[in-house]
């Protein structure tokens, strides 16, 4: 085992909200996710920006990466628990194929504060 890939998450997926009559809506029902717990994954720092102005805001982002050979349910709109912060999935997560096979997943997770 290699000692980069040591680290759990916690992936968080939330049902979409029904409006009244009936049909789903693009929010999200955090109080109802269910939470799938990943091992043996890899969580580095990757971004950090400031925006200053009316509403000073600070983003930070990490990056999510699989061993070799593994797949994970992961998609645009989940939610991620990882190094003790809630992070949302920014856009699709890349899944690596090389020679043909799965090879890992990177995605991008970011925390917006302020």
């Amino acid at each position: 085992m290699t000692l980069h890939y040591t680290q759990t998450v916690v992936i968080l997926r939330a049902p979409f909200v029904a409006d009244r009559y009936g049909n789903t809506t693009s929010e999200r029902d955090w109080s109802s996710a269910t939470r799938t717990a990943v091992r043996r994954v890899a969580v580095q720092p990757s971004t950090t920006e400031e925006a200053e102005g009316d509403r000073p805001a600070v983003t930070t982002g990490l990056r999510l990466i699989t061993r070799r050979g593994v797949d994970i349910d992961l998609i645009p709109g989940d939610r991620v628990i990882a190094v003790g912060r809630l992070l949302e999935v920014d856009g699709e997560p890349a899944r690596y194929v090389v020679g043909g096979r799965h090879h890992h997943i990177e995605a991008r997770l970011k925390e917006v504060a302020g």
